[in-house]
């Protein structure tokens, strides 16, 4: 009966270019994000990252450049996980926003310059504001990204407003 044999953990490599690659890893990082609490927190996502990867089958070997690139993505996924936060906080500080402007409008004459804007206008701010639709159904109804809706819906806004105050009379 033969004993089974063992084999190293390939995440062994990594020790083998830590010392090297630490400091071109946080280099590269920190000097596009430009803030050490992040650049130290990507670098360690980095490695764990690179742990986890070069114990699959069919990994590169380890090196410094192919850590550059773990990196790379590390901080993308960053990035892009940023974005959606702070959209997030736009679209709740938006939702907060009470505009004094709503409540003085006349029914009527809101559905007449509602008809007299073009259908694209016309469909966000029907959808988003008689439907009670969110941003993201709109987009989807109308085929559009969420950020292409919001500034869809920016736009009709202003043109409506611009178009209200100038059947209105007034110069607000």
């Amino acid at each position: 009966m033969s004993e089974p044999q063992v084999r190293p953990d390939p995440a062994f490599a990594l020790l083998e270019v830590y010392e090297a690659a630490l400091p071109e890893v946080y280099g590269y990082l920190l000097s596009r994000c430009g803030n050490r609490a992040v650049a130290e927190e990507l670098t360690s996502e980095t490695f764990l990252g690179a742990v986890t990867a070069c114990r699959r089958a069919g990994a590169p070997p380890v090196s410094t450049p192919w850590l550059i690139g773990v990196a790379r993505h590390k901080l993308v996924d960053h990035w892009r996980r940023r974005e959606r936060e702070e959209r997030g906080l736009r679209l709740v500080r938006e939702a907060e926003t009470v505009d004094p402007w709503d409540s003085e409008l006349d029914a009527l004459l809101a559905r007449e310059v509602l008809a007299e804007l073009g259908a694209h206008h016309r469909a966000a701010l029907t959808l988003r504001y008689l439907d009670g639709l969110g941003v993201p159904e709109v987009a989807h109804l109308l085929g559009r990204t969420v950020h292409a809706t919001e500034a869809l819906l920016v736009r009709a806004r202003a043109a409506f407003r611009a178009a209200y105050l100038e059947k209105e009379g007034r110069d607000d």
